[in-house]
């Protein structure tokens, strides 16, 4: 998709939320490892060829012009709590550090939420378990979203009770809301 190509769904004076570009991936990785993760440029990558196949629209936020956070929404995923049921589910949703607590995450929700409503009345998403995951599981719930009740979930699979698992990005609980 070219830049002419590119679609904006949100803008105003300071945050734009549009199509992602093949040339934000490098960006968000740099940034991503500047901030202490350990990330590659893979998954954006993927995300864009789920994009080109159809399977998901892929967003990335600027702030000031500048590349500041990221959110996909598969309108019929094929994995979690909802897999192959027609349920759209918001994938993968991050703002760099220093562009948060200006609105941004706030607006890729929205955005998100309004493209999934296209597709259906209900959206679902997992968040992770652990102290990374608290500032997202808070707002989560703030935008109206609950606990599916299948219990925690690891490697994609219900974990079963007593069953063996680790609290790091795998281990995650699914939540649903009604649009």
């Amino acid at each position: 998709m070219t830049e002419q190509q590119s679609r904006i769904y949100y803008t105003d004076d300071v945050i734009t939320i549009r199509d992602m570009r093949e040339e934000d991936a490098p960006i968000i990785t740099q940034e991503e490892i500047a901030q202490g993760w350990d990330a590659t440029t893979d998954k954006y990558e993927m995300r864009l060829r789920d994009r080109q196949e159809k399977k998901a629209v892929v967003l990335v936020a600027e702030y000031q012009g500048k590349v500041a956070g990221y959110i996909n929404v598969y309108p019929d995923s094929t994995w979690g709590a909802y897999a192959n049921m027609g349920y759209p589910e918001i994938v993968d949703f991050g703002v760099l550090e220093k562009y948060r607590r200006h609105g941004i995450g706030s607006k890729l929700m929205d955005v998100a939420e309004q493209i999934a409503g296209e597709y259906h009345d209900k959206v679902y998403l997992g968040v992770g378990l652990h102290s990374g995951y608290g500032s997202a599981q808070r707002m989560y719930v703030k935008r109206g979203y609950i606990p599916d009740g299948s219990g925690v979930w690891y490697c994609d699979k219900v974990c079963e009770p007593y069953g063996a698992c680790y609290n790091d990005d795998d281990l995650v609980l699914y939540f649903l809301k009604e649009l």
